[in-house]
């Protein structure tokens, strides 16, 4: 009977203490992964967050209240305007609303963080939390007060609305989550077919 007990695999036998052990070395392995999908998240969204601050920085203190500056030919122009809403300046009187959306999938994200195993979601909720951070950080802070800042936008591309570099890390972002959403993969690392 005690060879029976062995050849099934019992919680009293080797084998089962062996994959019991399998699992426990298992575990470590997913949480070192899951800390540096993590730590990507918050590079690419500090990357990304550096990247708009400095360029609105450089913005306010060169270019607003002075000539456009032609970047390639009449396509593509720097000029610095203040928007109060969102994406192509719509909704100018919810500005509050606004800022509460950014702080929210700010908060989302930060929590969704904690059960990440996917590099490529890492990315994309890094470029989502970096441009979320930089949109809020003016509307916090920016005149004409706080959570009604108003927003520095400067690329000008031919026949369409100026943007900044967080709108652009948005949309890239929000871009990317779209596509690994058609592919199947979860931020937690698994491939669902439906």
């Amino acid at each position: 009977m005690a060879e029976a007990e062995h050849i099934i695999g019992t919680p009293d036998t080797p084998d089962a203490a062996g994959a019991a052990d399998d699992e426990t070395a298992a575990a470590p392995a997913e949480r070192s992964r899951g800390r540096r999908r993590i730590a990507v998240l918050f590079s690419v969204a500090a990357f990304a967050y550096a990247l708009d601050l400095v360029s609105k920085l450089i913005v306010v203190a060169k270019l607003e209240h002075h000539p456009s500056v032609q970047v390639v030919g009449d396509w593509l122009e720097f000029t610095a305007i203040r928007n109060a809403g969102a994406a192509f300046s719509f909704g100018q009187a919810y500005t509050v609303i606004f800022t509460v959306i950014a702080a929210a999938v700010i908060v989302v994200i930060i929590r969704l963080a904690r059960k990440l195993y996917s590099l490529p979601w890492a990315i994309a909720l890094g470029l989502l939390l970096g441009g979320a951070l930089g949109n809020l950080t003016d509307r916090i802070f920016r005149a004409p007060g706080v959570f009604q800042g108003e927003v520095i936008d400067f690329i000008a591309p031919k026949g369409f609305a100026v943007f900044n570099l967080a709108d652009s890390a948005i949309v890239c972002g929000g871009i990317l989550i779209v596509l690994l959403s058609f592919r199947g993969l979860d931020p937690d690392g698994t491939v669902h077919k439906d």
